[in-house]
């Protein structure tokens, strides 16, 4: 009978159902856990400290994630997260990216004049210069729709054509035209793990 390992979650332990461990490692920073076919493989995966047992290996959540986005992701060590503050629309503006398995901030941008949707697009395109990462964080529809269009569509450059952050705004468009691989940006689901790991902590 197929069992299920959680070694790092809200529980650790041997599970027979996929349904308990769900709960268990979604939203849980750096969660480890594998499903295995028989209670021996699980009882040794269990009391192995040996990573390979809960990389991205054939079958993993991350590929099956890939064919049914509806699935819930844990994180994982090669995932940062990225955010941007903004108290007004336009204001003064910032963004950063933080790695989910340390919380340790990796970047951190400001401006003078920006809206929130900018920071999180230009955060996301910054993440994507991390030579690690392979997943983005962001809990922005609206800038992942900028990334997938390539271009960022504030109305804010019409309004006000010379501010500073359209040079960087021309750059980021520039390397999502020009780079080969992109990491993958996946929504963070914030109603159901709670605030992005990168917020600025001002709501």
């Amino acid at each position: 009978m197929k069992r299920y390992v959680i070694r790092k979650g809200k529980e650790n332990w041997i599970f027979t159902s996929r349904d308990a461990v769900k709960p268990l490692v979604s939203g849980f920073v750096d969660a480890k856990f594998k499903s295995f076919s028989s209670e021996k493989d699980a009882l040794e995966a269990f009391n192995s400290s040996r990573e390979q047992y809960y990389g991205q290996g054939t079958g993993s959540i991350w590929k099956k994630y890939l064919n049914n986005p509806s699935i819930d992701v844990p994180f994982d060590t090669s995932f940062i997260a990225v955010d941007a503050a903004c108290s007004w629309n336009p204001w003064k503006l910032e963004y950063r990216g933080v790695e989910v398995r340390s919380w340790k901030e990796l970047f951190h941008y400001q401006f003078e004049m920006g809206t929130n949707n900018i920071g999180e697009f230009l955060a996301i395109v910054e993440g994507m210069k991390i030579k690690w990462c392979k997943w983005i964080y962001s809990d922005s529809k609206i800038a992942m729709s900028w990334i997938n269009e390539g271009k960022c569509k504030s109305l804010l450059r019409a309004e006000q054509p010379f501010l500073s952050i359209w040079k960087t705004v021309d750059e980021a468009e520039e390397r999502l035209k020009n780079q080969i691989s992109l990491p993958i940006v996946v929504k963070r689901k914030t109603n159901e793990w709670g605030e992005i790991p990168a917020d600025f902590g001002r709501k």
